[in-house]
């Protein structure tokens, strides 16, 4: 059974079809990463996983469970995290007391048993060093590992990361890369969105490309980059 399913979902905002018919299923400990030009309907597929918005039509279903009408917190508490393009951390709260607020409200986890598990978190994201550092005064690549981990502190099964590398430098992004891969190989499935396509296609087992809110291709990523849509499309080379 796949950790998530998607069934001919669309959503539209007045006459503008944001989604339209997206199908696609994940595998547990899959990693599937999403492209397509600006205005794909990338972010709204997020929106319509995590409960932000709410389908017109069409189902989506996590483990098994028909979640497709489900508010935000309980599609959190049932497994599912994100990050956001552009990170929002409580800037005038400490880095770890960021993990604990994630923890405490959006995981399953025991009081007792969430101090632990945060400074855990900070370690395998390399944000040891700064867990007592106010989160708003922290540079890009540390707000970037912020996001994730706060994300990471829900104890998500399912992990939506929205264009994490973007903005980043080589190096930094190849660090945050590593962080993913380490995230991945312990077996959380993760839907990746991103620009930086060496970063995506470096960590992710599939690709899908979304076009005006319809997906038109899904498959492995060299097939997906080399495919004709693709160079047409996202990349605006004409075949």
């Amino acid at each position: 059974m796949p950790i998530l399913a998607l069934d001919t979902v669309s959503k539209s905002f007045g006459a503008l079809k944001v989604a339209d018919q997206v199908s696609f299923a994940l595998e547990k400990g899959e990693a599937l990463g999403v492209i397509g030009p600006n205005g794909a309907g990338k972010s709204t597929l997020f929106n319509l996983i995590t409960g932000n918005f709410h389908a017109d039509s069409g189902t989506i279903a996590f483990d098994g469970a028909d979640i497709t009408r489900q508010a935000p917190m309980a599609r959190c508490l049932a497994g599912i995290g994100r990050t956001f393009q552009i990170p929002q951390p409580f800037e005038k709260l400490t880095v770890l007391e960021n993990l604990l607020v994630a923890a405490a409200f959006g995981s399953r986890r025991a009081e007792s048993d969430v101090g632990g598990y945060c400074a855990d978190i900070l370690v395998a994201t390399g944000l040891i060093g700064r867990a007592n550092q106010l989160a708003g005064s922290l540079g890009l690549l540390q707000r970037k590992r912020l996001e994730l981990a706060r994300a990471l502190a829900t104890d998500p099964r399912l992990l939506l990361l929205d264009e994490i590398a973007g903005g980043l430098t080589e190096g930094e992004c190849y660090e945050l890369v590593e962080t993913i891969r380490a995230v991945h190989r312990r077996g959380v499935s993760i839907i990746w969105v991103e620009h930086v396509l060496h970063a995506l296609t470096s960590v992710v087992d599939r690709l899908l490309v979304l076009h005006f809110g319809k997906v038109i291709g899904i498959g492995q990523p060299g097939d997906i980059m080399e495919s004709r849509a693709v160079r047409e499309i996202y990349l605006g080379i004409e075949v």
